[in-house]
């Protein structure tokens, strides 16, 4: 259990969190939301004790293990390899590994082990005269004393998971999108992104009672989200979840903790409950407020007309009280939408926007990051493009987007098709000098003022704030006034490249309905999944062996890629049944890890009980067999009746142990069937 209590936390003279008290039950799945910068990281250092509160108490259960994902690193202090970086996060397995290799040793070798915390004391520098001092042999109780701890120890290896750490490490780092190629490369020669996805492995390795994950999906492609959301689903310890992702919150939590305005308040239900709750408590609040203030006006009125009256005298001191012991509603922070997009209406244009043929890219003439990869879209179609990090979604985009010519095949828009296109590096192509407002209204010169600085405030840009040089303007700032200043021109072909990095959730919903309502068509690369799915009617998917379109939303995506059934899905042409590519096709490494470690967990206990069956069949067949030497080979007085009911029990045992080994092994057998 996890119990806030009147807990208070500044930073100088800022108030972060305010006397706030909540409770966390075992086993509860908790989502974390609030504005930026409103304390939800700062709740999570104080429950790790990374940082101590100024008032209050925080009660957490003893002996409960903590994972945490971190979002800073120092990543010159890792010296390991990618795996060893990763196996390293129980610091326990190893001690404890070391001590059973001490008593093993010592137990062999027949002379007591070196207490714990003194291994290697006996050694001794080279040159020195005075030899290794000799060991008494060990004596019965000590052996048996030795042989005890050493048993204990071997049990909290196994517990604490130390027999099966490695797999579990590479199924983990496999499913968030490592190949097993680069677990020997050391760590530190990760990108900032890649080494975040190595310190979640951790996170999720040390098999915690309490997890903390902050902005887990910050660093992951789509299909490493949904294998960490597989992942976490399966999780039996507490959940706490800090996010932006309204997929994963939607899908993992139960319980949802605002943190506002220095106070936390407490939702039971998931994220989408939060805000249809939140509104509803909003909504009667304000009711009551309004109730509350007519009273009051109406006492305060009674009092200033009668005070001075002697026969109303003591009624209007009646009324005082009343208005004295009345209590302030306060209404919580008000939900504030930016303003709608109204996106323009888009040129006239031909049936086919654009076609790639047999598409191939090179940066150095031998490795290919695209090979012969078809792709069509049709006048207002909306798609999406899915693919794990390095498949070359961004490349493919440049392509189509004309900002890059392909090494090999042709790419050709369609009659009339005007294309607007955003990436990341957009930011560096705006003046610096300019300022917001004259940025937007050099893209837009012909759109209203009125119109203009109203779409500029649903980019959270109002006030002063669009009289801002570009100059000043923070990485978030410049990548929305990037996408505001695609957005404001006429085109009827946009492709979006990672275009809610920088938004809020309630910017990303203004932006998720202005691209539905677009009339235009749309390629998007997101890794915001409820986005894909609120703005997407095709998907595309990128992996090893192409590019594969899915005819339908990302559900029906989801759906079919997971049951390995594309259907007539086409990497070849949009219109045509999906070709043969191969005979043979490799099977995907991502495929298997990302199945790896649901398989593991459901094999592990089928596995384990068939050979709890046969090592138990195997000793009572044993005895069985010694039983009946007895009875007909033994010259000794025997308790026959006794031997006789043993055997029976020890048959009806077997009999039960074995229908308990077929339909374990059947099961078995079924489930690696299934899974190849």
């Amino acid at each position: 259990m996890i119990d806030f209590q009147n807990v208070t936390k500044r930073f100088g003279t800022q108030t972060v969190l305010d006397g706030v008290s909540f409770r966390i039950h075992p086993g509860e799945r908790v989502g974390i939301v609030g504005p930026n910068g409103a304390g939800k990281s700062t709740l999570a250092a104080l429950l790790t004790g990374d940082i101590s509160p100024d008032g209050g108490e925080i009660q957490v259960a003893k002996k409960l293990r903590m994972g945490f994902l971190r979002q800073q690193l120092r990543p010159d202090q890792v010296s390991e390899s990618l795996l060893e970086y990763a196996e390293n996060a129980v610091p326990r397995l190893a001690e404890i590994e070391h001590e059973i290799s001490e008593f093993e040793a010592a137990l062999a070798a027949g002379h007591a082990p070196a207490e714990p915390g003194h291994a290697g004391d006996c050694c001794l520098e080279a040159g020195a005269d005075t030899a290794e001092p000799a060991r008494t042999p060990l004596t019965q109780a000590e052996r048996e004393r030795a042989l005890k701890r050493l048993g204990e120890l071997q049990t909290e290896f196994e517990h604490e998971g130390g027999y099966d750490l490695r797999h579990r490490a590479q199924a983990i780092l496999c499913g968030l999108g490592f190949s097993p190629e680069v677990f020997k490369k050391p760590f530190r020669a990760f990108s900032g992104g890649w080494q975040m996805r190595a310190e979640l492995t951790r996170a999720l390795l040390t098999r915690p009672d309490i997890l903390i994950l902050d902005e887990p999906t910050n660093y992951l492609d789509v299909p490493a989200v949904e294998w960490l959301r597989s992942y976490l689903e399966a999780f039996t310890g507490t959940l706490l979840l800090i996010a932006h992702d309204r997929y994963l919150l939607d899908s993992l939590t139960k319980v949802t903790l605002e943190v506002a305005g220095a106070r936390v308040t407490r939702y039971q239900g998931n994220y989408d409950y939060y805000i249809r709750e939140r509104r509803q408590r909003h909504d009667n609040l304000l009711a009551a407020k309004e109730n509350l203030d007519r009273k009051r006006e109406q006492l305060e009125r009674f009092v200033d007309r009668f005070k001075a009256t002697a026969s109303k005298a003591s009624q209007a001191q009646s009324k005082q009280k009343q208005l004295d012991k009345m209590e302030e509603i306060t209404l919580p922070e008000e939900i504030i939408h930016p303003p709608h997009i109204r996106l323009p209406e888009p040129p006239h244009c031909g049936a086919e926007i654009i076609r790639a043929e047999n598409v191939g890219v090179s940066y150095d003439g031998h490795r290919w990051v695209l090979k012969d990869v078809d792709f069509r879209l049709e006048r207002g179609e909306k798609a999406a493009l899915i693919g794990m990090n390095g498949m070359g979604k961004t490349t493919l985009l440049r392509v189509l987007g004309g900002h890059m010519n392909p090494t090999a095949g042709k790419r050709g828009l369609g009659h009339q098709v005007l294309c607007g296109y955003f990436s990341q590096d957009f930011t560096e192509t705006m003046d610096a000098s300019r300022t917001v407002f004259g940025t937007a209204r050099q893209a837009a010169p012909d759109m209203p003022e009125k119109q203009l600085r109203a779409t500029l405030g649903s980019f959270r840009f109002s006030g002063d704030a669009v009289e801002k040089t570009v100059s000043v303007l923070s990485g978030g700032e410049k990548s929305r006034l990037a996408l505001l200043r695609l957005l404001v021109r006429p085109a009827n072909f946009l492709i979006l490249d990672e275009p809610t990095s920088h938004l809020d959730i309630a910017s990303r919903e203004v932006l998720e309905r202005a691209l539905r309502e677009y009339a235009g068509t749309l390629l998007i690369v997101s890794h915001d999944i409820e986005f894909v799915r609120k703005t997407a009617t095709t998907i595309f998917f990128l992996d090893e062996k192409g590019l594969t379109r899915y005819y339908g939303d990302y559900d029906y995506f989801r759906a079919k890629h997971a049951a390995g059934q594309a259907g007539t899905d086409s990497p070849k042409d949009a219109g045509d049944a999906e070709p043969a590519r191969a005979e043979v096709r490799k099977e995907q490494k991502r495929e298997e890890a990302q199945r790896r470690n649901e398989l593991y967990k459901k094999r592990k206990p089928l596995e384990d009980e068939v050979a709890r069956c046969e090592k138990l069949i195997a000793t009572l067949e044993a005895e069985q067999t010694d039983i009946t030497e007895k009875l007909y080979c033994s010259t000794e007085a025997l308790d026959f009746p006794a031997l006789n009911r043993r055997l029976a029990d020890i048959q009806a045992q077997i009999q039960t142990t074995t229908a308990s080994w077929e339909k374990s092994a059947m099961e078995l057998e079924k489930l690696l069937g299934e899974n190849g």
